[in-house]
C-alpha cells in the first residue's frame, strides 16, 4: 500500500513542477493533457469548456465545482447523494475498485494499453486515454520556440519521467488522474485541481494537487 501511495506522491510532485514550468513558457500554468488551464481532463461524458467566449465566471465556477463534485463522490468524500443526477441515490461508498461503476470516467495517466503498466480487463468502461483536443491551433499552448505542444496526458506525463512509466504494485490497479478547470480571468482567476488515483481502491489510494 505504502509503494501505490509513493508512486501517487510522485505524479502529484511532477505535476506540480510541470504546472511551474508551463507558467514560465506559456504564461499560465496547467496540468498534463490539459490544453489550456481553463479546459478540463476528464472523460467524454464530463466535458465542459471555460474556455468559451462569453462564458461568465458564476457559470465557470459552478462547472468546475460540478466537476470536483463527481470526483469527491468517486474518492468517497462525500455523502449518499444524486451526484449523477439519475434520479436513485448512489451507493456512497465511491470508486472502490477496478470493475466499479465511477461517477465520472478517470483518464489513465500514461495510457489503458500502456506495455509496462496497462489498465486491467475490465476497466475499460471506468477509465479512457486522453487525447490532443486541440491539435495545432492559434491558442495552443507552445514550447519556447513556439511550437504547438502536444498536449495528449500520456504523452506530457511520460515526458515528466524521462520516458518511462511508473504503475500500481497492485494486478488490478491503475493510475489514472483527472483536472478541475481553471476559470476567470484577471483578479478572478481561479487555478486547475489535479486529482490522481489508483484504481485498485480510489477511495484509499488517491493524491489532489491544488496551487
Amino acid at each position: 500500500a505504502e509503494k501505490s501511495r509513493n508512486e501517487l506522491d510522485k505524479l502529484v510532485k511532477q505535476a506540480g513542477q510541470f504546472y511551474q514550468d508551463t507558467a514560465d513558457i506559456e504564461g499560465r500554468g496547467r496540468f498534463p493533457g490539459q490544453d489550456k488551464f481553463n479546459r478540463p481532463v476528464t472523460g467524454s461524458t464530463t466535458t465542459y469548456n471555460n474556455d468559451q467566449a462569453g462564458t461568465t465566471l458564476s457559470a465557470q465556477t459552478s462547472a468546475s465545482q460540478a466537476h470536483e463534485t463527481k470526483i469527491l463522490y468517486d474518492l468517497g468524500l462525500l455523502e449518499d447523494k444524486d451526484v449523477d443526477q439519475n434520479n436513485n441515490d448512489d451507493d456512497g461508498n465511491g470508486y472502490t475498485g477496478f470493475d466499479d461503476s465511477p461517477v465520472s470516467t478517470w483518464i489513465s495517466v500514461f495510457g489503458e494499453e500502456n506495455p509496462d503498466f496497462p489498465a486491467p480487463s475490465g476497466a475499460a468502461s471506468a477509465i479512457e486515454d486522453d487525447g490532443d483536443d486541440l491539435a495545432d491551433c492559434n491558442t495552443c499552448p507552445r514550447d519556447a520556440e513556439g511550437n504547438a505542444v502536444n498536449t495528449t496526458g500520456a504523452e506530457e506525463w511520460k515526458n515528466l519521467f524521462g520516458g518511462e512509466v511508473v504503475g500500481s504494485q497492485y494486478q488490478d490497479g491503475h493510475f489514472v488522474y483527472q483536472v478541475v478547470a481553471g476559470g476567470g480571468s484577471g483578479s478572478d482567476v481561479y487555478p486547475p485541481v489535479l486529482f490522481v488515483a489508483d484504481i485498485e481502491n480510489a477511495t484509499h489510494f488517491n493524491n489532489v494537487l491544488e496551487p
